[in-house]
């Protein structure tokens, strides 16, 4: 898979790209040292040999410009995600999003509903509820290598999958030059009132006729399944839902086979 970048609107954008057919943008969360191969890695292969994927580094994350001029929140976000579509020269995407990418994906068919297909939103912020335990702890992060393995260990349920290996390329993500300084403004206190930033109104999710799958694990403590996937299940007028036992929130690296089976199946239904 190719890494690549692209001016977006004067935004040097950090992606990558692989595969032939329908397009499928994939949209990564807001975990300190995140970047779009960080949380796509298992998934970008497997969706490769039946799609065209793109998966960039949003503006603020991972290897993509982040523009001094620049106040980082929902509406940079979801206009650099439809600039960055736009670019790319395509119609219509699919979109899978996760967590905050989940959130992203609903605001960009929001604004412009041409230009999306079918979306999965994967642990999925958007709606307003409480600031849990484990989102307090993931954008209250402090730089160490011990810190990020005890974020890991917050992502995902069975704890086989908070490596050391994985814990040490993501704590040298995240501290990049400028990037822990910017990542905290983003998410300073007060969290809930960031949290609630997020959210669309649920007058304008009802209002959302694209398919939508929901993907959660059970044992999300970063984003529970009840207060945003159950209530996305009676807002959507054309959503389905999908809950794992015995996953955190990291569907995609936890049942990364099952996560990206049940993504082909609903993206290639007619």
């Amino acid at each position: 898979m190719d890494s690549k970048y692209l001016d977006v609107n004067g935004i040097s954008t950090h992606y990558h790209e692989s595969g032939q057919g329908e397009t499928v943008l994939l949209i990564h969360g807001s975990g300190p040292g995140v970047t779009a191969m960080a949380n796509w890695k298992f998934i970008i292969p497997k969706l490769s040999e039946n799609f065209h994927v793109y998966a960039p580094d949003i503006v603020g994350f991972g290897y993509t410009e982040r523009p001094e001029n620049v106040e980082f929140g929902i509406d940079t976000w979801t206009d650099h995600l439809i600039n960055f579509i736009e670019k790319i020269g395509e119609k219509r995407v699919h979109i899978i999003g996760n967590s905050l990418g989940g959130a992203l994906a609903l605001h960009v068919a929001n604004k412009r509903p041409d230009l999306v297909g079918k979306m999965v939103l994967m642990g999925a912020a958007g709606l307003p509820f409480t600031m849990t335990y484990g989102l307090d702890k993931v954008w209250g992060y402090e730089p160490s290598i011990e810190n990020m393995k005890k974020l890991l260990e917050i992502f995902a349920y069975n704890q086989d999958f908070a490596t050391d290996d994985l814990a040490k390329l993501r704590y040298e993500a995240s501290i990049q030059q400028g990037l822990q300084e910017e990542f905290s403004k983003m998410f300073a206190e007060p969290r809930q009132e960031k949290l609630n930033q997020l959210a669309l109104p649920e007058e304008e999710i009802k209002k959302i006729n694209h398919q939508v799958l929901m993907i959660h694990g059970r044992e999300d403590i970063v984003v529970p399944y009840k207060e945003t996937s159950l209530r996305f299940l009676e807002l959507l007028p054309n959503s389905e839902l999908h809950i794992f036992s015995k996953c955190g929130h990291w569907t995609q690296i936890e049942k990364k086979d099952e996560f990206a089976q049940l993504c082909e199946n609903f993206l290639l239904r007619n």
